[in-house]
């Protein structure tokens, strides 16, 4: 047989690796999965990288620069990689600083200043800023995952820019590292610095750095050059923020503390529109607003709790007390001249009010109607005064070219994103997007503005750079380019030189066909590809830690890998997707690498809630599952796990000897090793026929309001207490359950494990059971109360959308309810218990079901405190598979284990989901119950 002869890339990828794993201590990753894992940020485009390299220290970089200098390849600096523009992605090396290079190396209060590390997550450093009473005044809506070295190359600004300004505001001095790899250590009023040349280049140039720059607080695009005229400085550093790794990389930088105020109110104040607010905000800066920010209501699906109007101001006040933060939010808000107007000074009221803003970065990725919108013209700023009118015809451009965008962000600053439902798909649509781009840049100048506001030109604004600064400018940019980095090779693309707009367009190696699968995926219209799309990089999966009863993504925060986050997974899938289209991934649904990123997932669902754009990855996992193990053996613990339900029933008779067997090390040691469960992980009891009888015929009124009680297979098989406690509360509410006679089942188990056709066979047998029973009439509304969540969701969910052309499966997910909310429906008084509560939200109920009314039950039964977010590791099978047993513990440490460690004497352990209580009785001494068992306890006792 001939040999195949590897390609010239194959053999360079090949050297550079051998080369850069010599001389660099760091990390350095060639296989496909690194590369794809790096081939976008948050923007609209797709660059393939040779490989990512991970250095540990500022020699790390300076080694990684000389090997790919050898080789002749570019490198492109990337920290969580969410630019908006195009430019954290790169053909070459990708040096990734937040392995590493994140450590805040120093805080000194009594300067104000932190040496940081280029890798450093933003919220670290405000937490460490925060016991001084300080903080780090830039603060995008990325805060929780975005690092010190992206903000300072991409020049951020954020929410409080009205009050602190923008990146390049708050920085003192940096250490950087050209191409060539010269350290230059850059500090403000001094040249010496520079690399030599840059000098005479600003000085030959004086008249046209004076006159060629629009003068307004958020002009952030190409290069501030004008920064090093004489009479400012010249401030290097300040230069240096925005050049987006253009001219040298990142190793160290001190950075500008300010003082934060001791308390905070908010007001909310609302308006006809966007154009009308934008003309208010201009009117609101002398009193002083930390923020002044907007929004449209096309951006909020549920406006309950904002005030009257079509867009709104949120105007942050600050002040030494919380009287006086209100009291200036108050004058604040009676100057303005809004329609309807909400000041909130309580610390958990305004966070639940800066989340909606917060999420309107990913939000305004989908039109109302469901349809997509894209970055691109993200954050283009003009003059505060300017913004009204600029909305206007802005909207005006926009009907011209018959698309539709969302308007919000920074109105005192006269910075506006904005996502737009621009056809990326196809020649036609991109040609469009081409057209409207060099208008829309048109309009920004007419009106004095800057074509990025915030973001950075990076790949999708730079080629219309001249229309801005004219083509005098521009090339002077080329020219300060070449002196720092003669070779070109810093991010090539980018700003200077830059590739065309419309080219390596991320949407281009998908297939143009839709990918039919097995689920329906009905908000992305039965395609696959759409459902992946959803992703565009917003990375809030990335988030360290989790706050109230959020959940996303547990396995990320217990490995810090992305290949182990939403967004992670989702590149992986893109890239399986784009095959022989010129994807990473070659072997479509039998991919080894989208297989081992899959991994790690708990199918928790916590994506399906928290990610702003709603990417499912719990499903996305099933539907990958199905497909690559069609015609092939599956791990074992597929079979025993994922058919659960059929071997607790087979087991149902002789469950004692089970359980005696059980007991015994070396008969348990053998069967888990044949069922393909972790040696780790006790065998579970299953009840008795004694006990499944007892709970079945707990006593109970015959006259009461009908409920249909759903026998899930964990609580029937495993904790039927559960089930003969709901049957006591329930009778003590008035109503009588009724539970089917034949067999039933969600097809939970077989869904986790991507065994598709064997779960809609069990559902479809489900259906049938209850229409025979006449349980599933068209007019029945008769609720079905399902105690398992993680059931509940898999009825309320997969269900409809794995049967999507069967009515009985719509009728049946909608009369769904969980323990609480049949309860709360029945107005349900339940005995005072008047006690403290801990444990966690079940994240399948977080994601698809509705918790208020378990608040709401346990405030009645006087159960005080909260119970935390997060996901409690043993997910189902997850904990239970081989290999998963550490990251499972570690999901318990992130959030359930210390919650309940910490909990006050005499506090009830509330988990409702049977995985959550294996998981606490196996690691902690904890006792955890269902909210069931609480309540019944409480009857029973009298109280």
């Amino acid at each position: 047989m001939p040999h195949s002869v590897p390609a010239p890339e194959q053999v360079l990828r090949a050297d550079l690796a051998r080369a850069l794993a010599a001389e660099v201590a760091g990390e350095s990753d060639f296989s496909a999965t690194a590369r794809a894992l790096n081939t976008m940020d948050a923007s609209n485009y797709r660059r393939v990288p040779l490989g990512t390299v991970a250095p540990r220290d500022a020699d790390d970089v300076a080694a990684a620069l000389a090997v790919c200098r050898a080789y002749g390849v570019p490198v492109v600096a990337r920290g969580a990689g969410t630019s908006i523009a195009g430019q954290a992605t790169g053909t070459g090396v990708v040096l990734d600083f937040t392995r590493h290079m994140n450590g805040l190396l120093a805080l000194d209060p009594g300067t104000r200043t932190a040496r940081v590390q280029p890798g450093l997550i933003l919220d670290r450093l405000r937490d460490a800023a925060a016991p001084h009473g300080l903080t780090f005044g830039p603060d995008p809506s990325t805060h929780s995952r975005c690092t010190l070295g992206g903000m300072i190359g991409n020049n951020s600004c954020g929410s409080h820019s009205v009050a602190w300004g923008t990146t390049a505001d708050n920085v003192h001095t940096l250490d950087v590292r050209t191409y060539r790899g010269t350290a230059h250590h850059l500090t403000p009023g001094d040249w010496a610095g520079a690399p030599t040349g840059l000098r005479d280049l600003v000085d030959g140039h004086l008249a046209l750095l004076r006159t060629g720059y629009p003068e307004l607080p958020r002009r952030i695009s190409g290069y501030a050059l004008d920064a090093l005229l004489p009479e400012r400085g010249p401030d290097l550093p300040r230069f240096f923020c925005g050049t987006e790794g253009t001219l040298g990389l990142l190793t160290e930088a001190t950075v500008r503390l300010v003082e934060a105020p001791p308390a905070r109110a908010l007001a909310v104040l609302g308006y006809a529109d966007e154009s009308a607010a934008a003309e208010a905000a201009p009117g609101l800066l002398p009193y002083a607003p930390l923020t002044v920010e907007g929004m449209a209501a096309d951006l909020v699906p549920d406006p309950r709790g904002l005030p009257r109007g079509g867009a709104w101001l949120f105007v942050e006040t600050g002040g030494a007390t919380r009287a006086e933060a209100r009291h200036h939010a108050e004058a604040l808000a009676r100057a303005a001249d809004a329609a309807d107007s909400l000041v909130v000074d309580d610390p958990a009221g305004q966070r639940a009010l800066w989340r909606v803003r917060e999420d309107a970065s990913g939000t305004a990725t989908r039109m109302p109607d469901g349809s997509e919108a894209w970055p691109g013209w993200e954050d283009c700023a003009v003059p505060p005064a300017r913004l009204g009118a600029y909305l206007r015809d802005f909207r005006a451009l926009l009907a011209e070219h018959g698309l539709r965008g969302t308007p919000y962000g920074h109105f005192g600053d006269g910075c506006i994103h904005v996502r737009i439902d621009f056809d990326l798909l196809t020649p036609d649509g991109v040609g469009r997007f081409r057209r409207f781009s060099e208008e829309l840049a048109a309009l920004v100048v007419r009106h004095g503005g800057s074509l990025s506001g915030e973001h950075g030109d990076g790949m999708a604004r730079a080629e219309l750079l001249p229309a801005l600064y004219g083509d005098d400018l521009v090339r002077l940019f080329g020219d300060a380019k070449d002196v720092w980095d003669p070779d070109g090779a810093l991010n090539p693309g980018v700003l200077v030189r830059p590739a065309p707009l419309d080219a390596d367009l991320r949407f281009a190696v998908l297939p143009e066909a839709p990918v039919r699968t097995a689920f329906a995926y009905p908000h992305d219209d039965g395609d696959f590809s759409a459902a992946v799309r959803r992703c565009v990089g917003v990375a809030k999966c990335r988030t360290e830690t989790v706050s109230g009863t959020a959940v996303m993504c547990p396995s990320y925060r217990a490995t810090g890998e992305e290949e182990h986050s939403t967004r992670g997974r989702a590149r992986l899938l893109h890239e399986m997707l784009a095959g022989d289209r010129g994807g990473l991934v070659t072997d479509g649904w039998r991919s080894a690498e989208v297989r081992g990123a899959l991994d790690l997932c708990l199918s928790c669902k916590g994506c399906r809630s928290d990610c702003p754009v709603g990417v499912d990855m719990a499903t996305y996992k099933a539907e990958f599952l199905h497909h690559h193990y069609d015609g092939r053996l599956r791990p074992r613990a597929h079979y025993a796990l994922g058919r659960l339900p059929r071997w607790l029933r087979l087991a149902a008779p002789v469950t004692p000897l089970l359980n005696a067997a059980a007991r015994i090390g070396p008969l348990a040691a053998v069967a888990k090793r044949l069922a393909g469960i972790a040696p780790e992980r006790p065998v579970p009891p299953l009840a008795t026929p004694a006990e499944r009888r007892r709970a079945r015929t707990t006593p109970g009124r015959r006259d009461g309001s009908p409920v249909l009680l759903f026998p899930d297979t964990f609580t029937t098989h495993l904790t039927p207490s559960v089930e003969a406690a709901a049957r006591r509360v329930l009778d003590d509410a008035g109503l009588t359950p009724r539970t089917p006679e034949g067999l039933v089942c969600c097809g939970l188990t077989y869904v986790s494990t991507g065994q598709l056709d064997a779960a809609r066979k069990v559902q479809r047998a489900t259906l049938d059971t209850l229409e025979r029973e006449g349980l599933l009439d068209a007019d029945d509304t008769t609720p079905l109360t399902v105690l398992e969540p993680s059931c509940a969701a898999a009825l309320a969910t997969d269900l409809p959308e794995l049967h999507p052309g069967d009515p009985r499966a719509h009728r049946l997910a909608a009369r769904v309810r969980t323990f609480a909310q049949t309860l709360v429906a029945a107005d349900y008084q339940p005995p005072r218990l008047d006690r403290p509560v801990t444990g966690q939200t079940h994240c399948h109920q977080h994601a698809v079901l509705d918790t208020d009314a378990d608040r709401t039950l346990r405030e009645r039964a006087g159960l005080t405190g909260t119970l935390t977010g997060g996901c409690c590791g043993l997910a189902g099978n997850f904990g239970y598979e081989p290999g998963h047993y550490e990251v499972s513990v570690a999901c318990a440490e992130d959030q359930l284990l210390p919650a309940v460690a910490a909990a006050p004497t005499g506090a009830a352990v509330l988990t409702d989901g049977y995985s959550c209580r294996t998981q606490l009785t196996q690691l902690s001494d904890a006792r955890p119950r269902h909210l069931a068992e609480v309540l019944a306890e409480g009857l029973e006792s009298g109280t």
